[in-house]
């Protein structure tokens, strides 16, 4: 768990480029959760990335998350100092209709894949990928099969007996 004073200042440091931007900052089940307007959010990124008093320079992981009851679509940022052991996560919120963000990939080169597949599963579109496509689902598919607006099984399927199933 990361103490008080660490917590005040990577805030500090984050409103020293980017005063206003911070939306909310708060501990998270073990990690110290930034809630980020999403225009800057590549720029506040590589801030924490190159600040000697931060060092954020190993990505995690990047994930989306559907939040169908908010039409909202979460790119979750999850960022490790390796030396002083600290991990942050970062969150931008995105309208689910036009999930857009610039890409991570000027940063962090791992984020191409990360950003390949929130493109693929939820739709969302990184703003200057070198080569956005699907990367695990068929290329001609519709639909983005993560968002929670589609039934987890297909309904159409005769084959299978509920009954079997404990349903």
């Amino acid at each position: 768990m990361m103490e008080a004073a660490a917590q005040e200042k990577l805030i500090s440091v984050i409103n020293e480029k980017f005063e206003g931007e911070i939306i909310e900052a708060r501990m998270d089940m073990d990690f110290f959760t930034f809630i980020l307007k999403k225009e800057k959010i590549v720029d506040i990124i590589r801030h924490l990335y190159n600040h000697e008093e931060t060092r954020f320079q190993y990505l995690t992981t990047m994930f989306a998350v559907h939040y169908p009851d908010q039409n909202q679509i979460a790119m979750v940022y999850q960022l490790h100092n390796l030396s002083a052991n600290q991990r942050i996560r970062l969150k931008v919120f995105l309208p689910a209709d036009n999930p857009s963000t610039p890409t991570l990939t000027t940063v962090f080169s791992a984020a191409n894949w990360m950003e390949r597949e929130a493109y693929d599963f939820f739709g969302v579109i990184s703003q200057g990928h070198p080569n956005l496509k699907r990367i695990l689902n068929v290329e001609d598919m519709l639909i983005f099969p993560m968002r929670k607006e589609y039934p987890l099984e297909d309904q159409t399927r005769e084959d299978k007996n509920d009954l079997m199933f404990g349903r």
